[in-house]
């Protein structure tokens, strides 16, 4: 792993401390949200990190590999009534000025939650922020990526704070900055906590609560060897292996419908039959990847599928996809768990690429997934925020997620423009998705 640095205006000091600070500074410049909800978000998220304990939560004890592992989850009584899991870790001092992924997304969407409704405060137990959680551990985190650079990355951070800006060289347009190790790790862990929630629910009802990890940096791009394309961290590779070695939940189904291909995702369990990975992505998008007849290596030969989509794809393409593709391969691997990258960088006025999807399509994904998590292994299913860089549709889709999750009905009328939308290219759709069900026998 290659460090270069830009010298930019130095952060010092400890980690929580800049995060406040951070976030002070960037109140006057925020024009989606109000300059109190970007505070508020970071406050709370600081004093998550500094608690570790869970309000209302229990201790529980896990063996890994023999050894006992601690975690918290909320009370039986809360979770039995939730129909909304969620975790918030925005990763405030991870920021650059002008990048797309920018600290700015995370508040975005907790403010889009507020604005239409969707927090405890107008739900009630409906509802449930988890708000205290740890970080990941090191061990969590080399589970899916080389412990050289995982110590390598931690190394960096004091030449962060000396010299300024951090850049990966290799790794695509990723950054770093003094907090970004430890605020990766919290992103992580927000992960963690929400399997931990979701698969306790499951035990407690046979209807219950999805989880959405609202984190940043993304992860699906981050290979074993290191970071790449905007993610440091593989969040929900780290997830996957997590739910395999705490909770026993052996067969993991991971859906990735970001507009780009999770290649880090891909490469963690190429070659394993336990973890089934489907990408829908543009076709001929960053980073390149994710060809058709990439399926998977050795014993996890055929567990690996992608589907490129051509440019304009949007809402009819993804219908047919999911219930000619996505449901029957999902249904043959007959999952423990379900986990999804859910990027929202293929909306239409997404600034980073071509599909066409809109606020309604996410709110039809979450619905179908959510059923078929209920379906197939007890309703348990963890959305983990990937990509999504216009703040107005990344807000509006996540905030249309949650209302599929509690079978709400859609306010995508309201949002989405039908005069932005183009004919779709449905003949090339419906010959890659032939292609593709002869390759993988559907």
């Amino acid at each position: 792993m290659e460090l270069t640095t830009l010298h930019y205006p130095t952060l010092t000091g400890q980690m929580f401390p800049l995060i406040r600070r951070h976030c002070y500074l960037l109140e006057g410049c925020c024009r989606l949200h109000s300059e109190k909800n970007l505070a508020s978000v970071a406050r709370r998220f600081y004093r998550s990190l500094r608690s570790c304990v869970r309000c209302s939560a229990k201790d529980d004890v896990a063996f890994i590999d023999g050894e006992k592992k601690p975690y918290s989850i909320p009370s039986d009584v809360l979770l039995r009534d939730a129909r909304v899991l969620y975790s918030v870790a925005p990763a405030m001092g991870h920021n650059k000025d002008s990048h797309p992924e920018s600290n700015k997304r995370v508040p975005a969407i907790v403010d889009a939650l507020e604005r239409l409704e969707l927090t405890p405060k107008y739900r009630g137990l409906e509802v449930l922020e988890v708000q205290s959680f740890q970080p990941a551990s090191i061990d969590d985190i080399a589970r899916v990526h080389s412990r050289a650079y995982v110590t390598g990355l931690e190394k960096a951070m004091s030449m962060a704070s000396d010299e300024g800006l951090i850049f990966i060289e290799g790794s695509g347009p990723t950054y770093a900055t003094e907090t970004t190790f430890q605020e990766s790790l919290a992103a992580a862990g927000a992960g963690l906590s929400l399997v931990d929630s979701v698969a306790a629910a499951s035990r407690l009802s046979s209807d219950p609560a999805t989880g959405f990890a609202l984190i940043r940096p993304p992860g699906h791009h981050a290979v074993p060897q290191g970071p790449m394309g905007f993610c440091i961290f593989g969040n929900i590779a780290i997830a996957a292996r997590y739910a395999q070695y705490v909770h026993k939940l052996k067969r993991v189904l991971i859906i990735d419908f970001d507009v780009h291909h999770g290649n880090g995702t891909c490469d963690a369990f190429y070659d394993d039959p336990d973890i089934f990975f489907i990408s829908t992505h543009q076709h001929g998008s960053y980073p390149g990847t994710g060809k058709m007849e990439q399926v998977g290596q050795g014993k996890g030969e055929g567990t690996t599928l992608n589907l490129p989509l051509p440019g304009g794809s949007g809402d009819s393409s993804m219908r047919t996809v999911f219930d000619e593709v996505i449901v029957p391969c999902a249904q043959r691997f007959k999952p423990d768990i379900i986990l999804v990258s859910a990027g929202y960088d293929a909306h239409v006025l997404d600034p980073l690429a071509g599909l066409q999807f809109t606020t309604g399509t996410y709110y039809m994904l979450a619905s179908k997934i959510k059923e078929l998590a209920k379906e197939l292994c007890a309703g348990r299913c963890v959305f983990f925020l990937e990509g999504g860089y216009n703040l107005q549709s990344l807000s509006n889709s996540v905030a249309d997620t949650f209302r599929a999750f509690l079978g709400e009905p859609s306010l995508g009328p309201q949002f989405d423009d039908p005069v932005m939308l183009y004919d779709e290219p449905l003949s090339k759709v419906q010959q890659a998705i032939q292609k593709v069900k002869h390759i993988h026998s559907l």
